[in-house]
């Protein structure tokens, strides 16, 4: 039988946190009213024993909801993509695996799309609370050019969890390698009329590992320049 819910989460180097996000997955799972669940761990060619740590981890028993799969093309997107694309469940999504945003979200925001009068065209998104000064100003700015380029109303785009019905991936054209994936998923759904449900998510520190992208100011500028060329071009392509 099929489950009814699937998670992909994204793994690159985060050997520490793998054992922390299955059993916090465990327990958030076994708290909800979800029956059938599976949790698709993407190991996205990581550099450090994450392989390893995942094989170890999986061959418990305690973890029988949840299975490996690895993506050689580097990227965020790449990996949440091949994830999303051979997951089972009849609704799907992702969040992170540096638990920044707790795994019982998830099953929050499952609940949330359950409640809605037509689940199969609501897409459910977190809406972080909790950030830096910083990191809040940052995303306000984007929020602004997001919104004026593209014409819809487009906030905290990089929030986590996010999570629709496998549909929703007939309407995706193209599945960016970055984390420009956000936001074109975002858009697409916003574009196609979605009922967009956000839910606040708190943000805590990460617990172990450095992110991939925000190591700094020079860091977080090169991520909006890729973010910001990416929009151009989307901008283009609906031309």
């Amino acid at each position: 039988m099929k489950p009814k819910l699937s998670i992909v989460v994204p793994c690159y180097n985060e050997e520490k946190n793998i054992p922390l996000v299955l059993e916090r997955f465990r327990k958030a799972y076994e708290e909800s009213e979800v029956k059938d669940f599976e949790l698709v761990l993407v190991d996205n060619n990581s550099k450090d024993n994450s392989a390893e740590v995942l094989k170890k981890e999986l061959a418990k028993k305690d973890y029988s909801f949840a299975r490996t799969i690895f993506q050689s093309i580097p990227g965020y997107g790449a990996a949440v993509s091949k994830g999303l694309l051979e997951a089972n469940g009849e609704f799907i999504g992702w969040t992170h695996a540096d638990l920044q945003t707790d795994p019982a979200d998830v099953f929050k925001a499952f609940h949330l799309l359950k409640k809605q009068k037509n689940p199969e065209k609501a897409y459910i998104k977190g809406r972080r609370k909790g950030r830096p000064l910083l990191s809040t100003f940052l995303t306000f700015g984007m929020t602004i050019f997001e919104t004026l380029l593209l014409q819809k109303w487009l906030y905290d785009i990089n929030a986590q969890p996010n999570i629709f019905h496998r549909t929703f991936l007939e309407k995706i054209k193209q599945f960016p390698s970055d984390f420009s994936l956000d936001l074109y998923f975002y858009y697409t759904a916003k574009k196609n009329r979605y009922d967009i449900v956000r839910f606040t998510v708190v943000f805590p520190k990460r617990q172990h590992g450095v992110s991939s992208w925000d190591t700094g100011l020079a860091q977080k500028w090169k991520f909006i320049k890729r973010t910001i060329s990416f929009s151009l071009k989307m901008k283009k392509s609906l031309r």
